[in-house]
């Protein structure tokens, strides 16, 4: 029988293919990467900024799970600068966790290099109780809160990848600024609105790729607004995650252009649903963790039919990811814990939802280093690479193969 490869965590795996299967494909996106159109390209960006000896830059970089060849690039953006007489001293660097995690220094080191030990890297704080400022609220409720000192930055650049994000839209751009670098119970009021609370369901416009009638894209659009100007050095991805492109832009729009650039190379319009879908979550450091590996999970489970089974290779090296995902499978069941984020929303607990939400729908099957009891807690089963081929040989009906499930986004239905 012939195989076919999958990314799990940093190897490459082998799985049989059933006799009648779609693979679903990319238009992946061209290399277009060289430091000479970089630089121009950046150099353009900043060529209507005024910059002098007193000027204080920001430049606001992704963690680990956002990845965008910060290792190759922070060196042309710093020499770049360097020749408008900016000096390393007035460069700072913020790490935009949101409420992911501080890295330790060998991951920092892996994420942006030597870079790392050269320059000031801070590393944001949600919790931090005096270091935000409030720049008012928006029309859903959400206080506006970020840090102190990147607002009173001269020159903010954020620096990161745009990719499908499973409920506000996309990821990257406006999102590394807030919430990026914004203060922890902001953040979750944003999130909040990915819950529906007269049907107690997940808001239906929260999904992949969406902006209309989403209204946490729409909350995150109205924060835009309320921040200083800022410019963007925006990345698309290659299905390997590599950077393919990177797209300079000082606007909304901007990022808009680079959105929809982003559909044209992992957006599909699927009419059918598959009784077997096969997945990888793509790979480290997509599936560095469940809660990033869920997103993988998020896409593709709306191939599966209802009753149908999804396969996701998701090797999850740093376990679960979150210490406020697991508690809302302790509460009873969805309605339980759907009441609970009603009132106290807190940490991953819309991603706990739509896992929920998945699990009752279609069954779900992990290859995974998770633990065989976090897997069950989660309404998940966890197989063996030779348990899931077994499956796969055995199958007999309709059958989809997602080689990076992180990337592929298909309409709701």
């Amino acid at each position: 029988m012939e195989t076919v490869s999958f990314k799990y965590g940093k190897q490459v795996v082998e799985l049989p293919v059933p006799e009648q299967v779609h693979r679903f494909t990319f238009n992946e996106p061209v290399q277009a990467i060289s430091e000479e159109t970089f630089v121009q390209d950046f150099e353009r960006l900043i060529s209507t900024v005024i910059l002098s000896a007193t000027t204080k830059v920001a430049i606001v970089v992704a963690d680990k799970t956002r990845l965008c060849g910060y290792k190759r690039i922070i060196p042309w953006v710093v020499s770049t600068l360097q020749c408008k007489s900016i000096t390393e001293s007035q460069l700072t660097f913020y790490i935009a966790y949101g409420t992911h995690p501080r890295q330790t220094q060998t991951e920092c080191l892996a994420a942006y290099g030597e870079s790392y030990n050269r320059y000031q890297f801070v590393h944001h704080d949600c919790s931090d109780e005096h270091g935000f400022e409030l720049l008012g609220t928006t029309s859903r409720g959400t206080e506006v809160k970020v840090r102190k000192d990147v607002l009173n930055s001269d020159l903010i650049i954020t620096v990161g990848a745009v990719s499908h994000h499973y409920f506000a839209g996309y990821g990257g751009g406006r999102k590394l600024l807030f919430p990026g670098l914004a203060e922890k119970n902001a953040i979750y009021s944003n999130h909040r609105l990915f819950l529906n609370k007269e049907r107690r369901q997940l808001a239906a416009g929260c999904w992949p790729g969406n902006l209309e009638g989403n209204p946490l894209a729409s909350d995150l659009k109205e924060i835009h607004d309320m921040l200083p100007d800022y410019l963007s050095i925006h990345a698309i991805l290659d299905s390997n995650g590599n950077p393919a492109t990177y797209h300079f832009g000082r606007s909304y729009d901007d990022f808009l252009v680079v959105c929809k650039t982003l559909d044209r190379c992992y957006k599909i319009e699927e009419a059918e649903r598959f009784d077997l879908v096969v997945a990888s979550a793509g790979g480290y450091p997509k599936d560095i963790n469940i809660i990033q590996s869920h997103k993988a999970i998020h896409n593709t489970a709306n191939l599966v039919r209802d009753g149908g089974t999804l396969i996701v290779l998701a090797e999850c090296r740093d376990g679960v990811g979150s210490k406020t995902f697991l508690p809302y499978f302790n509460m009873g069941g969805r309605d339980a814990a759907f009441s609970e984020l009603i009132q106290h929303y807190v940490g991953n607990g819309g991603t706990a939802l739509a896992m929920m939400e998945k699990t009752e729908r279609i069954r779900i099957c992990l290859v995974t280093e998770l633990p065989e009891e976090v897997c069950l807690k989660i309404g998940t089963e966890k197989m063996s690479l030779g348990e899931a081929g077994s499956v796969i040989a055995s199958h007999s009906g309709k059958a989809g193969f997602v080689q990076n499930g992180s990337l592929l986004v298909a309409n709701r239905w």
